[in-house]
């Protein structure tokens, strides 16, 4: 059995002991011991059996090189063990204490402008510095070998939030050596590259730079692979701890902190490294579309973890501290942001973090224990979150079923959005957000999915934006249309190769066959009418239009359902159908979006969790984990929906009619057994 089997079965385990993990990031070494106890007995109180410990304590542990002060931490876990709280612990290698970078400058990373950050705040360290690496795994090696059969440790926490970017010369070695593992001789990288472009071929590796500021413009594939190779190597910093704490006997799983479509690596790749994935999400409650983008997010998080159940490991219990503007969460939504986690496969509920700070730069970023102490509505509503996940234990390990897959590649995202493109105004995240609230208001989960996944099963396949397609996910996307499944293709999509060189040809050239049209050119477009044919016809979108990007198309076999009506493109193509595939060769307005995709879905026999509704009533969210429908209001209005009789709300006791009530943000769990 291998050591990922392992750890995982470690998880399942201590989930299958204490019910859903509860807990948050617990930071003692800020407080006097006093207030340990007091914590550990509010913790009891609320609920809490889960903390992460030692995230930020690197400079408590070794406040001078080659110091190791192991007391306050070794206090620490047996008091909370003695409190039955498990432990996750933290390697702190996220903020190197001051005098390393005092002592090594070259640690410290470097912005694009070329300035030098200095210590003072966190992420201070260059993930390609050597000396860094050699202090990190060095306090890792010692905090593993003193901890790892240590009956409070039950998950290993690797660094914190890893997304840390640097420019200067020691991630200009390492970008180099990764150059030439990629591409093997400077030759091969020139022709990537196309660098005979404004005269920019290299002669050596050597002569290559991370893309630092410039005159004009950076090279798209010399940005493409900077940003890749940051990733990587981020990747290699969490790699060579986790397989140091492995070395030292360690069998508990091993995780880091994940942060949703984070910009700066690609998890996708990271996934198979992790024991569990965890998460760290902060929804703003000022968003009107924050339940279903935070759904989307949540979604990727099970699919990274190939259905899995996985872990909320930071939220927020009311407000955070670093927005412009900090709206507060009430405790009835922050225990329905909870809940809907839980509802889409978190096995584990978090927060950041148990007691608020007194001071330093979070000292306004709320806590489940608040200035105000106890007597407070915030730590009423923790402890009321805590009663609900006991309640909610039978859930754990059941999983979310899906039938629909969306496809997203970081790569793509990446190279789809750099400067000097048709339009800078196309974002693949509103598209992705767009065309997955259709879905949400039907009740209808995803899997996120890299486009060169396997596809098998699914019977309806979206490509919201997909600027970078490979051929054998090309070929894939032809192979579901054959057995069956529905594909629709976002505008902007195959449009280039792995090195973000455009695809010669009319467009998209690999799907021009599927989507039966091709295209000769993309351009910005201003807001236009569009004029809807066949079954869209009927489509409920008063003003159907087209805007930001268009592609000049023709119909090579497929069936018009959509032109621009008036400008430069009127009577051109919008949308085309052909067997089995939907092409959107625009920016199209939400209700005609809402047509495709509905219509793809019927094509495909996919339907919500709520036999005869079809579209949900706005604000209600609708998602089967296992046997247990969750259904979350996310207005400020009650909300009737039909049901069948006789099942259980696992939070209540209450046995259901054919009509259930919801009350504004409230949240119903209703299992199909009586024996829970």
């Amino acid at each position: 059995m291998s050591s990922t089997t392992t750890a995982r079965a470690a998880f399942d385990a201590l989930i299958s002991e204490r019910g859903l993990a509860f807990g948050g990031d617990y930071n003692p070494e800020q407080w006097p011991r006093e207030t340990w106890l007091e914590d550990v007995r509010l913790m009891r109180e609320a609920g809490v059996n889960f903390v992460t410990v030692g995230v930020f304590s690197w400079a408590m542990i070794e406040p001078r090189p080659g110091a190791r002060e192991w007391g306050w931490l070794d206090e620490i876990l047996e008091l909370l063990h003695d409190n039955g709280i498990a432990v996750d612990l933290a390697t702190p290698v996220a903020s190197p204490p001051p005098w390393l970078g005092l002592q090594h400058p070259e640690v410290l990373p470097v912005d694009a402008d070329g300035v030098r950050l200095i210590a003072g705040s966190r992420n201070q360290f260059s993930p390609a510095s050597r000396v860094y690496r050699e202090h990190a795994l060095a306090i890792t090696r010692d905090l593993a070998a003193r901890y790892a059969g240590h009956p409070a440790v039950r998950m290993w926490h690797v660094g914190n939030e890893y997304g840390q970017i640097d420019h200067g010369d020691e991630a200009a070695r390492e970008f180099r050596h990764w150059l030439r593992e990629r591409h093997g001789d400077i030759d091969t990288l020139n022709a990537a590259w196309n660098t005979a472009f404004w005269s920019q071929r290299y002669d050596s590796f050597d002569e290559i730079l991370p893309p630092r500021r410039m005159p004009y413009l950076v090279n798209p594939a010399q940005s493409l692979d900077f940003r890749r190779y940051s990733s990587d190597q981020l990747r290699a910093c969490y790699r060579e701890l986790r397989d140091a704490i492995r070395a030292a006997g360690a069998q508990q799983p091993i995780t880091t902190n994940f942060m949703g479509f984070f910009a700066h690596v690609d998890y996708h790749s990271w996934a198979g490294d992790v024991d569990v994935i965890s998460d760290d999400q902060y929804p703003d409650p000022a968003d009107p579309h924050a339940p279903s983008d935070i759904a989307l997010v949540q979604d990727l998080m099970r699919s990274l973890g190939r259905g899995r159940s996985w872990m909320l490991m930071e939220q927020s219990i009311s407000a955070v501290s670093w927005r412009e503007h900090n709206l507060p969460k009430s405790p009835r939504r922050a225990r329905r942001d909870s809940l809907q986690a839980v509802a889409r496969g978190a096995d584990a509920i978090c927060f950041f973090q148990w007691r608020q700070a007194r001071s330093g730069a979070e000292r306004f970023h709320s806590s489940m224990l608040p200035h105000a102490g106890a007597d407070s509505d915030v730590f009423r509503g923790a402890c009321r979150q805590g009663a609900d996940l006991r309640r909610l234990a039978a859930v754990a390990g059941s999983t979310v079923r899906t039938d629909v897959a969306m496809l997203f590649d970081w790569s793509s995202w990446w190279a789809g959005e750099e400067p000097a493109r048709p339009t800078h105004r196309l974002s693949t995240m509103e598209q992705m957000n767009r065309w997955y609230r259709s879905l949400w208001r039907r009740g209808i989960p995803v899997d996120v999915l890299h486009p060169d996944a396997d596809l098998d099963g699914y019977r309806v396949i979206l490509v919201p934006h997909a600027y970078i397609l490979s051929d054998a996910a090309a070929a894939a996307l032809a192979a579901a249309v054959e057995r069956g499944a529905q594909v629709v293709v976002g505008p902007f999509s195959g449009v280039a190769d792995d090195n973000a060189g455009i695809l010669q040809g009319r467009s998209p050239v690999q799907l021009r066959t599927l989507i039966g049209a091709s295209g000769e050119e993309w351009s910005g477009i201003l807001p236009g009418s569009l004029r809807l044919a066949g079954d869209l016809a009927a489509a409920d979108d008063p003003q159907p239009t087209a805007s930001i990007l268009a592609e000049r198309l023709r119909v090579e076999g497929g069936e018009v359902i959509a032109t621009h009506d008036g400008g430069e493109l009127d009577g051109i193509p919008a949308i085309v159908r052909s067997t089995g595939t939907w092409y959107l060769g625009t920016v199209v307005s939400d209700g005609t979006l809402d047509a495709v995709l509905a219509g793809a879905l019927a094509a495909a026999h996919v339907t919500g969790p709520i036999p005869g509704v079809e579209v949900l009533p706005d604000g209600l969210e609708a998602v089967r984990r296992g046997d247990v429908l969750f259904l979350l209001n996310h207005t400020h209005h009650p909300i009737d929906v039909p049901v069948r009789p006789g099942l259980i709300d696992l939070l209540t006791g209450e046995e259901t009619e054919d009509v259930v009530g919801i009350a504004p943000g409230d949240v119903r769990a209703l299992s199909e057994r009586h024996d829970r």
